[in-house]
C-alpha cells in the first residue's frame, strides 16, 4: 500500500454489546444474543436487536425526526470518536469524512408511510415530510455530520452484506487520495425494522425459523443449519494515516493492509467460490503477504445451506494446506447486513494482544463440506502463536464482495 491506514477508534452497537469489551467478552463466552419479533404482516421471527442508549449522543426531538440507521450511525461514530480520543470542537471538520456502508436504505420508512396512510384510506396528506431526508440513501452518513458538525464529505456506500467492508476501503480511499484527513468508516444496519427483507428471504427459503431457542437459530457451517437471522447494528472506526495518528499520539488499535472488492457477475443470488477466491487472494498479496502469513478468517458464513460451502470452497482454494484459525460471528447475533463485515472484524481486533480466537458458536454436527482444518468451533481457544494478521471477509447479493486484511501495528 502507498500509505499506512491505521485504526485509531472503534464505535459500536450489536445484540451482544455497546461497546468493544462487551462484544468481546460475549464472543469469547460464546453468549449469543438473538431473540424474538414479529415484523409487521408476518409471525414471530428470530432477531438480532441492539439496545443501545440513544439519548447518549442525540436528543429526542432528532431521533424522532430521523432513522434507526441514523441513530445506529450516530452512536457508533459518536463513539469511535470518543475511543480516538478526538476533541471534535477543536478540530477542523472540514476535514473529516463519514462513509457508511448500507445494505439498503429507505424500506423501513417508506413502509411507515405506507402503513399510516392506509389507516386514512390512503390519503397522501397523512405522509410525511420528513420521508425524503429519511429514506434518502445517504441518510445514515449524513444524520451523523448534522449531528457531530462534520463538513468535509460524506457518502453511503451500498454494497449489499458487503457493505461494511466496502464503507471501510471507501474511507481508506478518501484517505490516500488526500480528500480527508480523518475517515469514520464501516457499516450501520436497520434491517429488521423492515417486514420486506424478512418476507423476501421466506420467500426465497433462506430465513431461519425461531425452533425451539431462538438464539441457535443462527448456526453457520452446521450440517442442520436453515438460514439467515437478520440483525440490526452498526460498527464504524477512525481511520487515519499512520503520521497523523503519531502525530497526535493517538492509541492505534491496528493496521489497515490490503483490501479488494470484486464482483461475481454470475447470478443474483449465489455465490461464485471462484470470485471470492480471486478476492482474498488479491487482498493478501496488496498487503504484501502470502496465504501463510494469515492467523484468522473471519467468515462470512450467513448459515445459509449455500453459502456457508460456497465459501468453504474458496478458504480451500486460497490457503490450501495452510491452516489459519476461521471463526465466525452470526451465530451470536445473526446477519446485521450491511454492518456485518465491520462488527465482526471488531470482535477479532482483540486477538492482537490477548491471543484468544473466538468460535463458531451453535454447531451440533459440522457439515462436512464446512470442515476447515483451523475452524474454532463452540469454545475459545488460546492461539499456539502470536496473532498478527485478520483475513476479513464479506460477500453480498448480486455478486459483490469485499476482503480486508487488518495487521497488529507494528513500527
Amino acid at each position: 500500500m502507498p500509505q499506512r491506514i491505521v485504526i485509531t477508534g472503534i464505535g459500536l452497537t450489536s445484540p451482544i454489546g455497546d461497546d468493544l469489551p462487551a462484544l468481546r467478552k460475549n464472543l469469547l463466552e460464546a453468549n449469543g444474543g438473538v431473540t424474538t419479533m414479529t415484523p409487521r404482516y408476518m409471525d414471530e421471527w428470530p432477531a438480532g436487536i441492539c439496545t443501545f442508549p440513544v439519548g447518549k449522543h442525540q436528543s429526542r426531538k432528532d431521533a424522532r425526526r430521523g432513522t434507526r440507521a441514523g441513530q445506529v450511525a450516530i452512536y457508533c461514530g459518536r463513539e469511535a470518536i470518543l475511543d480516538a480520543g478526538i476533541d471534535l470542537e477543536a478540530a477542523d471538520r472540514s476535514r473529516y469524512g463519514v462513509f457508511v456502508g448500507t445494505t439498503e436504505h429507505g424500506n423501513v420508512e417508506t413502509e411507515n408511510e405506507v402503513a399510516v396512510i392506509k389507516e386514512y384510506d390512503y390519503d397522501v396528506k397523512y405522509w410525511s415530510h420528513h420521508h425524503n431526508p429519511r429514506s434518502i440513501s445517504n441518510n445514515p452518513a449524513g444524520e451523523l455530520c448534522l449531528n457531530a458538525g462534520i463538513t468535509g464529505p460524506h457518502c453511503c456506500v451500498g454494497a449489499a452484506c458487503a457493505a461494511g467492508n466496502y464503507g471501510i476501503i471507501y474511507g481508506a480511499h478518501q484517505l490516500m487520495l488526500g480528500e480527508v484527513d480523518v475517515a469514520v468508516a464501516g457499516g450501520v444496519s436497520e434491517s429488521i425494522h423492515t417486514f420486506g427483507i424478512f418476507a423476501s428471504f421466506l420467500a426465497q427459503n433462506a430465513l431461519a425459523p425461531v425452533g425451539d431457542d431462538p438464539k441457535r437459530a443462527s448456526r453457520p457451517f452446521d450440517v442442520s443449519r436453515h438460514g439467515i437471522v437478520i440483525s440490526e447494528g452498526g460498527c464504524l472506526y477512525i481511520l487515519e494515516r499512520l503520521e497523523d495518528a503519531k502525530r497526535r499520539g493517538a492509541k492505534i488499535h491496528a493496521e489497515l493492509l490490503g483490501w479488494a472488492v470484486n464482483t461475481d457477475a454470475t447470478d443474483f443470488v449465489l455465490p461464485n467460490p471462484e470470485r471470492q477466491a480471486e478476492a482474498m487472494r488479491l487482498a493478501i498479496r496488496r498487503a504484501g503477504l502470502t496465504p501463510a502469513d494469515i492467523d484468522i478468517i473471519s467468515a462470512h458464513a450467513t448459515s445459509t445451506p449455500e453459502g456457508d460451502p460456497k465459501e468453504v470452497e474458496a478458504i480451500r482454494a486460497v490457503f490450501g494446506d495452510a491452516a489459519p484459525y476461521v471463526n465466525a460471528a452470526k451465530g451470536y447475533y445473526g446477519h446485521a447486513m450491511g454492518a456485518a463485515g465491520a462488527l465482526e472484524l471488531a470482535g477479532n481486533l482483540p486477538a492482537f494482544d490477548d491471543g484468544m480466537i473466538h468460535p463458531a458458536i451453535n454447531i451440533t454436527e459440522l457439515d462436512p463440506k464446512c470442515a476447515l482444518p483451523g475452524l474454532v468451533v463452540n469454545q475459545a481457544v488460546k492461539a499456539d502463536r502470536p496473532i498478527r494478521t485478520i483475513l476479513n471477509n464479506s460477500f453480498g447479493m448480486l455478486g459483490i464482495n469485499a476482503v480486508t486484511v487488518v495487521g497488529k501495528y507494528e513500527e
